[in-house]
């Protein structure tokens, strides 16, 4: 399957596309400039070699006319850049993970929109794309680091069946990542607001914790068809 990134020369857009062409995925890693998509992409290949030998610079435009896209931008910018490409993105299973959050003192705080999430409005802005939120509680710095195994529970959300599945099964193909089934898109914003309360959690304990459900198996794609 061929993932497009938007987004994909900040923190968590280089981190999710290294990622997820270690895993053997095409990855297009789109920015608004080929030339930064370009640099990133041989910074990259510099220090993973052959582990992101199928990860290949383009534009935001080539990136949204993948199979599937996420949408890795800064939260500020990620519905203006959604509505940007929002033709493109009809019909597509489109992943939102980014969360609507500021830090005030030694907390982070939700920033909910009108729509009642980020994933929401995500969804608002490309109407006809089958948006699904995940990856909202796995840090940058965790996907970018390739030579380390990921820990943690993704919380999928989405109003289309089947596209949510396809992300279930994306996430299930990762080690060491399990993937949970939350439902309709309405329910991302339990999903966006605990982020908030994770940051704020490892920064006064100084720590690097992750969410991990207890008692439950993860999704299993074969149990599921």
């Amino acid at each position: 399957m061929q993932i497009g990134v938007l987004g994909a020369t900040g923190p968590a857009g280089r981190g999710i596309a290294a990622r997820l062409a270690s895993l053997g995925y095409e990855v297009l890693a789109g920015s608004r400039a080929l030339e930064r998509s370009e640099s990133a992409v041989l910074a990259l290949q510099e220090k993973w070699g052959n582990k992101v030998k199928t990860l290949f610079p383009v534009d935001n435009d080539s990136a949204a006319n993948c199979e599937m896209v996420i949408v890795a931008t800064n939260w500020e910018a990620a519905v203006d850049t959604t509505i940007l490409y929002s033709s493109a993105l009809a019909g597509r299973t489109v992943i939102a993970m980014a969360n609507g959050l500021e830090k005030v003192g030694q907390e982070f705080r939700p920033v909910i929109p009108p729509e009642g999430s980020l994933s929401a409005a995500i969804q608002a802005a490309a109407p006809e794309a089958k948006v699904v939120a995940a990856f909202q509680h796995i840090p940058a710095s965790t996907f970018a680091a390739l030579d380390k195994k990921m820990e943690g529970d993704v919380v999928v959300c989405g109003d289309d069946d089947d596209a949510r599945n396809v992300v279930l099964d994306l996430v299930a193909s990762m080690p060491d990542l399990r993937g949970f089934d939350a439902g309709s898109l309405v329910n991302a914003v339990g999903i966006e607001t605990f982020a908030a309360d994770l940051l704020s959690i490892n920064l006064r304990h100084k720590g690097k914790g992750t969410l991990r459900f207890l008692g439950l198996e993860g999704y299993l794609p074969e149990a599921n068809r």
